[in-house]
């Protein structure tokens, strides 16, 4: 199970650095939340694309996920890690960001798809 988390998580990593937000969209359940830190909700799949499309129109585009821990109760799971993002701002210098992050999934016909996802 943990494999295939961390599986899911380079997929996700994936299509954000690719810029393919359509791709990025349907690892989210169609009434999926995202809690950034220090920000408003993002409800939907569709919301939660356009959400992370702004985040890279802003110049960050290398993410990358690290799954540290994952607790499962049936078919729903709850895995944790780390995150960074980099790339470079407006003035084209460097900029660099990280934290912590939970995933809460829901098993579907086809694997895992976030329910909600939050960071700090």
């Amino acid at each position: 199970m943990t494999s295939e988390i961390t599986a899911n998580s380079k997929l996700w990593d994936d299509a954000f650095n690719a810029g393919n937000i359509e791709e990025l969209s349907t690892y989210y359940v169609e009434n999926a939340s995202v809690l950034p830190a220090g920000g408003a909700p993002v409800n939907g799949a569709t919301a939660i694309g356009a959400f992370f499309r702004d985040i890279q129109s802003k110049g960050l585009t290398e993410h990358h996920i690290v799954v540290h821990d994952l607790v499962t109760r049936g078919d729903t799971a709850i895995a944790t890690g780390t995150w960074s993002l980099s790339g470079s701002d407006e003035t084209g210098q460097p900029v660099k960001f990280g934290g912590n992050w939970v995933n809460v999934l829901g098993r579907q016909d086809k694997g895992w798809k976030i329910l909600l996802h939050t960071w700090n």
